[in-house]
Protein backbone atom coordinates (compact mmCIF):
# COMPACT_ATOMS: atom_id res chain seq x y z
CA UNK A 1 0.00 0.00 0.00
CA UNK A 2 2.51 2.71 1.17
CA UNK A 3 5.07 1.49 -2.29
CA UNK A 4 6.17 4.40 -4.26
CA UNK A 5 4.66 6.81 -1.91
CA UNK A 6 6.42 6.18 1.47
CA UNK A 7 7.99 3.62 0.77
CA UNK A 8 10.95 3.74 -2.03
CA UNK A 9 12.17 1.43 -5.04
CA UNK A 10 15.19 0.59 -2.28
CA UNK A 11 13.22 -0.12 0.56
CA UNK A 12 10.64 -2.17 -1.15
CA UNK A 13 13.04 -4.16 -3.16
CA UNK A 14 14.72 -5.08 0.60
CA UNK A 15 11.24 -6.29 1.58
CA UNK A 16 10.87 -8.39 -1.30
CA UNK A 17 14.49 -9.86 -1.46
CA UNK A 18 13.20 -10.82 2.36
CA UNK A 19 9.86 -11.76 1.44
CA UNK A 20 10.45 -14.09 -1.05
CA UNK A 21 13.74 -15.80 0.59
CA UNK A 22 11.44 -16.58 3.33
CA UNK A 23 9.30 -18.12 0.81
CA UNK A 24 6.39 -16.11 0.16
CA UNK A 25 4.79 -15.86 -2.52
CA UNK A 26 1.66 -13.04 -2.63
CA UNK A 27 1.77 -9.15 -3.59
CA UNK A 28 -1.33 -7.96 -2.63
CA UNK A 29 -1.81 -4.12 -3.73
CA UNK A 30 -4.52 -2.07 -5.67
CA UNK A 31 -4.92 0.21 -8.33
CA UNK A 32 -5.54 3.01 -6.08
CA UNK A 33 -2.25 2.95 -3.79
CA UNK A 34 0.03 5.33 -4.37
CA UNK A 35 -2.74 6.54 -7.84
CA UNK A 36 -0.90 3.42 -9.28
CA UNK A 37 2.64 3.52 -7.98
CA UNK A 38 2.59 1.15 -6.04
CA UNK A 39 1.73 -0.88 -8.81
CA UNK A 40 4.13 0.54 -11.18
CA UNK A 41 7.00 -0.13 -8.37
CA UNK A 42 5.86 -3.40 -8.50
CA UNK A 43 6.41 -3.71 -12.11
CA UNK A 44 9.59 -2.51 -12.20
CA UNK A 45 10.55 -5.17 -10.09
CA UNK A 46 9.17 -7.72 -12.30
CA UNK A 47 10.72 -6.69 -15.22
CA UNK A 48 14.39 -6.82 -13.68
CA UNK A 49 15.56 -9.34 -10.97
CA UNK A 50 11.86 -11.42 -10.48
CA UNK A 51 10.62 -13.82 -12.54
CA UNK A 52 6.62 -13.44 -12.93
CA UNK A 53 6.58 -17.33 -11.95
CA UNK A 54 7.67 -16.74 -8.58
CA UNK A 55 4.85 -14.19 -7.53
CA UNK A 56 1.34 -14.29 -7.26
CA UNK A 57 -0.59 -11.15 -8.06
CA UNK A 58 -3.12 -10.12 -6.34
CA UNK A 59 -4.80 -6.16 -7.04
CA UNK A 60 -7.81 -4.49 -7.08
CA UNK A 61 -10.12 -2.12 -8.68
CA UNK A 62 -13.07 -0.35 -7.76
CA UNK A 63 -11.69 3.05 -6.36
CA UNK A 64 -11.27 5.95 -8.57
CA UNK A 65 -9.92 9.76 -7.81
CA UNK A 66 -12.12 12.27 -8.90
CA UNK A 67 -12.36 16.16 -8.49
CA UNK A 68 -13.96 15.70 -4.48
CA UNK A 69 -12.09 13.04 -3.56
CA UNK A 70 -11.97 9.10 -4.22
CA UNK A 71 -15.03 7.34 -4.98
CA UNK A 72 -16.01 3.99 -5.29
CA UNK A 73 -16.78 2.73 -8.63
CA UNK A 74 -17.83 -0.78 -9.07
CA UNK A 75 -19.43 -0.57 -13.22
CA UNK A 76 -18.50 -2.45 -15.46
CA UNK A 77 -16.52 0.12 -17.55
CA UNK A 78 -14.37 1.22 -14.55
CA UNK A 79 -13.42 -1.65 -13.89
CA UNK A 80 -12.40 -3.23 -16.87
CA UNK A 81 -10.66 -0.03 -17.58
CA UNK A 82 -9.12 -0.11 -13.98
CA UNK A 83 -8.00 -3.91 -14.84
CA UNK A 84 -6.15 -3.24 -18.17
CA UNK A 85 -4.25 -0.04 -16.28
CA UNK A 86 -3.26 -2.52 -13.80
CA UNK A 87 -1.79 -5.01 -16.65
CA UNK A 88 0.19 -2.42 -17.51
CA UNK A 89 1.48 -0.65 -14.99
CA UNK A 90 2.62 -4.43 -13.61
CA UNK A 91 3.69 -5.01 -17.04
CA UNK A 92 2.30 -8.72 -16.87
CA UNK A 93 -0.67 -10.82 -19.18
CA UNK A 94 -2.80 -11.74 -16.23
CA UNK A 95 -3.63 -11.00 -12.76
CA UNK A 96 -3.32 -13.99 -10.08
CA UNK A 97 -6.49 -12.83 -8.35
CA UNK A 98 -8.36 -9.78 -9.12
CA UNK A 99 -10.90 -8.55 -6.67
CA UNK A 100 -13.66 -5.44 -6.52
CA UNK A 101 -12.13 -3.12 -3.77
CA UNK A 102 -15.17 -2.13 -2.14
CA UNK A 103 -18.95 -2.46 -2.13
CA UNK A 104 -21.15 0.07 -4.71
CA UNK A 105 -24.25 0.85 -3.38
CA UNK A 106 -25.33 2.54 -6.64
CA UNK A 107 -24.22 0.19 -9.57
CA UNK A 108 -26.14 -2.84 -9.63
CA UNK A 109 -24.67 -6.41 -7.94
CA UNK A 110 -25.16 -7.99 -11.45
CA UNK A 111 -23.46 -5.54 -13.27
CA UNK A 112 -20.31 -5.91 -10.65
CA UNK A 113 -19.77 -9.44 -10.58
CA UNK A 114 -20.45 -9.78 -14.85
CA UNK A 115 -16.68 -7.64 -14.98
CA UNK A 116 -15.97 -10.53 -12.41
CA UNK A 117 -16.74 -12.88 -15.38
CA UNK A 118 -15.55 -11.19 -18.52
CA UNK A 119 -12.03 -11.03 -16.49
CA UNK A 120 -12.23 -14.95 -15.75
CA UNK A 121 -13.06 -15.36 -19.47
CA UNK A 122 -10.86 -13.10 -20.97
CA UNK A 123 -7.78 -14.52 -19.32
CA UNK A 124 -6.88 -11.85 -17.28
CA UNK A 125 -7.54 -13.14 -14.29
CA UNK A 126 -6.99 -16.44 -13.13
CA UNK A 127 -9.18 -16.01 -9.93
CA UNK A 128 -11.87 -13.23 -9.10
CA UNK A 129 -13.50 -12.28 -5.41
CA UNK A 130 -14.16 -9.47 -3.45
CA UNK A 131 -13.09 -6.43 -0.82
CA UNK A 132 -15.22 -4.90 2.01
CA UNK A 133 -18.07 -6.42 1.24
CA UNK A 134 -20.98 -6.83 4.20
CA UNK A 135 -22.03 -10.47 4.82
CA UNK A 136 -25.45 -10.56 2.38
CA UNK A 137 -23.60 -8.86 -0.71
CA UNK A 138 -20.54 -11.22 0.16
CA UNK A 139 -23.44 -14.36 -0.46
CA UNK A 140 -25.17 -12.44 -3.64
CA UNK A 141 -22.17 -11.76 -5.35
CA UNK A 142 -21.32 -15.85 -4.99
CA UNK A 143 -24.59 -17.24 -5.88
CA UNK A 144 -24.36 -14.51 -8.96
CA UNK A 145 -21.30 -15.55 -10.46
CA UNK A 146 -21.22 -18.93 -12.72
CA UNK A 147 -18.53 -21.15 -11.98
CA UNK A 148 -15.50 -21.29 -10.70
CA UNK A 149 -16.84 -18.48 -8.89
CA UNK A 150 -15.61 -16.31 -6.21
CA UNK A 151 -12.25 -17.39 -4.81
CA UNK A 152 -11.65 -14.66 -2.25
CA UNK A 153 -12.79 -12.05 0.23
CA UNK A 154 -10.54 -10.08 1.35
CA UNK A 155 -11.67 -7.83 4.72
CA UNK A 156 -10.15 -6.19 7.22
CA UNK A 157 -9.65 -8.88 10.04
CA UNK A 158 -7.58 -8.47 14.01
CA UNK A 159 -8.06 -8.73 17.48
CA UNK A 160 -9.20 -5.10 17.14
CA UNK A 161 -11.56 -5.59 14.37
CA UNK A 162 -13.60 -8.87 14.72
CA UNK A 163 -16.53 -7.37 13.04
CA UNK A 164 -16.62 -10.10 10.25
CA UNK A 165 -17.08 -12.73 12.72
CA UNK A 166 -20.58 -11.71 12.36
CA UNK A 167 -22.04 -12.90 9.17
CA UNK A 168 -19.03 -12.21 6.50
CA UNK A 169 -16.89 -15.41 7.63
CA UNK A 170 -20.14 -17.48 8.08
CA UNK A 171 -21.10 -16.54 3.93
CA UNK A 172 -17.51 -16.99 3.32
CA UNK A 173 -16.59 -20.44 4.99
CA UNK A 174 -20.00 -21.86 3.61
CA UNK A 175 -19.76 -20.71 0.15
CA UNK A 176 -15.92 -21.62 0.15
CA UNK A 177 -14.06 -18.67 -0.36
CA UNK A 178 -10.80 -17.89 1.34
CA UNK A 179 -10.19 -14.77 3.57
CA UNK A 180 -7.60 -12.44 2.95
CA UNK A 181 -7.60 -10.67 6.28
CA UNK A 182 -5.80 -7.12 5.73
CA UNK A 183 -4.25 -4.75 8.60
CA UNK A 184 -3.76 -8.03 10.95
CA UNK A 185 -2.18 -6.09 13.04
CA UNK A 186 -4.82 -3.58 14.17
CA UNK A 187 -3.23 -0.78 11.18
CA UNK A 188 0.29 -0.98 13.67
CA UNK A 189 -1.89 -1.07 16.65
CA UNK A 190 -1.38 -3.90 17.85
CA UNK A 191 2.26 -4.00 17.83
CA UNK A 192 2.31 -1.77 20.73
CA UNK A 193 4.05 0.99 18.94
CA UNK A 194 1.62 3.60 20.65
CA UNK A 195 1.21 2.15 24.12
CA UNK A 196 2.97 5.42 25.71
CA UNK A 197 2.95 8.07 22.66
CA UNK A 198 2.79 8.35 19.04
CA UNK A 199 6.14 7.83 17.54
CA UNK A 200 7.13 10.91 15.04
CA UNK A 201 7.78 8.27 12.52
CA UNK A 202 4.33 6.34 12.80
CA UNK A 203 1.44 6.08 10.13
CA UNK A 204 -0.70 8.06 13.10
CA UNK A 205 1.97 10.91 12.82
CA UNK A 206 1.39 10.75 9.26
CA UNK A 207 -0.91 14.09 7.19
CA UNK A 208 -2.49 10.89 4.85
CA UNK A 209 -2.65 7.88 7.37
CA UNK A 210 -3.55 9.37 10.39
CA UNK A 211 -7.22 8.97 9.70
CA UNK A 212 -6.59 5.80 9.43
CA UNK A 213 -5.30 4.60 12.66
CA UNK A 214 -6.78 6.79 14.90
CA UNK A 215 -10.05 4.58 15.54
CA UNK A 216 -7.77 2.32 16.90
CA UNK A 217 -6.16 4.34 19.20
CA UNK A 218 -8.96 3.90 22.36
CA UNK A 219 -9.36 2.20 25.37
CA UNK A 220 -10.75 -1.06 24.57
CA UNK A 221 -8.24 -1.51 21.98
CA UNK A 222 -5.54 -0.42 24.05
CA UNK A 223 -6.10 -3.15 26.61
CA UNK A 224 -6.37 -5.59 23.95
CA UNK A 225 -2.90 -4.53 23.20
CA UNK A 226 -2.28 -4.93 26.90
CA UNK A 227 -2.99 -8.44 27.24
CA UNK A 228 -1.32 -9.02 23.95
CA UNK A 229 1.72 -7.36 25.35
CA UNK A 230 1.38 -9.93 28.66
CA UNK A 231 0.59 -13.21 26.22
CA UNK A 232 4.00 -12.59 24.20
CA UNK A 233 5.88 -12.18 27.60
CA UNK A 234 5.28 -15.00 28.69
CA UNK A 235 6.00 -16.77 25.26
CA UNK A 236 9.16 -15.09 24.77
CA UNK A 237 7.90 -13.48 21.51
CA UNK A 238 7.00 -10.36 21.01
CA UNK A 239 3.28 -8.37 20.43
CA UNK A 240 3.56 -8.06 16.54
CA UNK A 241 4.13 -12.04 16.27
CA UNK A 242 1.61 -12.65 18.54
CA UNK A 243 -0.86 -10.44 17.15
CA UNK A 244 -0.46 -11.67 13.76
CA UNK A 245 -0.46 -15.92 14.72
CA UNK A 246 -3.90 -15.00 15.98
CA UNK A 247 -4.85 -14.03 12.64
CA UNK A 248 -3.36 -16.23 10.48
CA UNK A 249 -4.64 -19.14 12.57
CA UNK A 250 -8.14 -18.24 12.56
CA UNK A 251 -10.85 -20.49 10.96
CA UNK A 252 -11.34 -19.74 7.16
CA UNK A 253 -8.36 -17.48 7.29
CA UNK A 254 -6.02 -18.77 4.34
CA UNK A 255 -4.39 -15.43 3.92
CA UNK A 256 -2.60 -12.55 6.47
CA UNK A 257 -2.02 -9.86 4.11
CA UNK A 258 0.59 -7.31 6.00
CA UNK A 259 1.73 -3.82 5.12
CA UNK A 260 4.89 -3.18 6.02
CA UNK A 261 6.49 0.04 5.53
CA UNK A 262 10.34 -0.90 6.09
CA UNK A 263 12.14 -3.73 6.29
CA UNK A 264 12.80 -3.42 9.66
CA UNK A 265 9.19 -3.99 9.94
CA UNK A 266 9.17 -6.47 7.66
CA UNK A 267 11.25 -8.74 9.79
CA UNK A 268 8.33 -9.90 12.89
CA UNK A 269 6.08 -10.58 10.54
CA UNK A 270 8.54 -13.29 8.65
CA UNK A 271 9.76 -14.69 12.33
CA UNK A 272 6.04 -15.39 13.31
CA UNK A 273 5.38 -17.84 10.58
CA UNK A 274 6.91 -20.44 13.12
CA UNK A 275 4.74 -19.50 16.17
CA UNK A 276 1.79 -21.73 16.68
CA UNK A 277 -0.23 -20.12 19.79
CA UNK A 278 -0.80 -22.05 22.95
CA UNK A 279 -5.52 -23.01 23.61
CA UNK A 280 -5.05 -21.33 26.57
CA UNK A 281 -3.53 -17.63 24.92
CA UNK A 282 -5.95 -17.98 22.40
CA UNK A 283 -8.87 -18.27 24.60
CA UNK A 284 -7.71 -15.27 26.46
CA UNK A 285 -7.52 -13.16 23.46
CA UNK A 286 -10.79 -14.67 22.10
CA UNK A 287 -12.60 -13.40 25.18
CA UNK A 288 -10.81 -10.02 25.69
CA UNK A 289 -10.97 -8.77 22.03
CA UNK A 290 -14.70 -10.68 21.83
CA UNK A 291 -17.30 -8.04 19.11
CA UNK A 292 -20.53 -7.76 20.48
CA UNK A 293 -22.81 -10.02 18.86
CA UNK A 294 -26.85 -10.05 19.21
CA UNK A 295 -30.00 -10.79 17.08
CA UNK A 296 -30.02 -12.51 14.91
CA UNK A 297 -26.82 -14.06 15.10
CA UNK A 298 -27.20 -14.71 18.36
CA UNK A 299 -30.10 -15.24 20.73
Amino acid sequence: MTWSRDTDDVEAGLQLDAFLDAGGTLLDTAASYADGGAEELIGSMLGGTIARRDVQICTKAGIRSTDAGRAVDASRDSLLGTLDESLARLGTDYLDVWLVHAFDPVTPLEETVHALEIAVNSGRARYVGISNFPGWATARAATLLPRPGLAVAEVEYSLAQRGIEREVMPASRALGLGIFAWSPVGRGVLTGKYRTAIPADSRAASDHLSGFVEPYLTDRVAAIVEAIATAAAGLGRTTHEVALAWVRDAPGVTSAIVGARTSNQLAPVLSAEDLTLPGAIREALDEISAPAMGYPERR
